[in-house]
């Protein structure tokens, strides 16, 4: 069977790096507290580089130098997209996985969403936390406070107000749904576009779903068993029993 596993910010949590709309994810500017979401903008980077890259290395890079769990390394051969931009499927071994919003290790140049563009390591050991703000705006090539097409650089990571392109094998995604004779969600969610697409397919092609999550989030389909439990506790009671 063709299984195609999606994961969301549960799966990592077990390796210490918290779900993206935690309350860490908060983050000051002068008097007034943004969330995550409102931070995590093009429209932000462009307009305030200087605190997005301060928010965005807090609140990912910090965690950069985390290991995988034992899901990560039971996922490491699987047929695989990942909501997460932590890396934790790379480092367990899956070679061709799918980071669908980009990859924390990851910088690409700045430019126009959809043009050809090649990622590459973003040195963050580079970075200087006794004067982090200028210590990141050097890293990623900003001057007079405003990143510059083709010549700054931007985090490899799908934003809010950014849309999927190819950069994000996008195509390819959607293609191993399609392919799919079922598709697995794990501690996900679906409160982002990945998710709904996935659905979408999954409706269009009478494709069965699981849906693992300790709380999981109940969806619009015809053929969906629900797993209350975390992947852990999944892999071990379906795989392991």
């Amino acid at each position: 069977m063709n299984t195609l596993y999606i994961t969301g910010a549960g799966v990592s949590a077990a390796s210490g790096i918290p779900t993206f709309r935690g309350e860490d994810g908060y983050w000051t500017i002068g008097s007034k507290n943004y969330t995550p979401m409102e931070m995590a903008t093009r429209a932000m980077y462009e307009n305030n580089p200087r605190q997005f890259l301060a928010w965005y290395y807090h609140r990912f890079a910090t965690y950069r130098n985390h290991g995988p769990n034992e899901v990560h390394h039971w996922l490491s051969d699987k047929n695989l997209i990942t909501q997460n931009i932590d890396g934790l499927d790379g480092k367990a071994g899956n070679k061709n996985y799918i980071a669908i919003h980009g990859r924390l290790d990851q910088m690409t140049v700045f430019h126009h969403q959809g043009d050809d563009v090649t990622p590459h390591t973003t040195p963050w050991d580079d970075v200087d936390e006794s004067c982090l703000h200028d210590s990141l705006l050097e890293l990623f090539k900003i001057d007079n406070q405003q990143p510059v097409l083709n010549q700054s650089f931007k985090p490899f990571v799908l934003l809010f107000d950014e849309y999927y392109t190819e950069l994000y094998r996008i195509s390819e995604a959607q293609q191993r749904m399609a392919d799919a004779d079922k598709i697995v969600f794990m501690g996900t969610s679906f409160s982002v576009n990945i998710t709904q697409m996935a659905l979408e397919v999954a409706r269009s092609y009478a494709i069965p779903v699981e849906v693992v999550d300790p709380e999981p989030a109940h969806i619009m389909h015809p053929n969906v068993s629900y797993k209350k439990m975390t992947a852990l506790e999944y892999i071990d009671s379906t795989f392991k029993g």
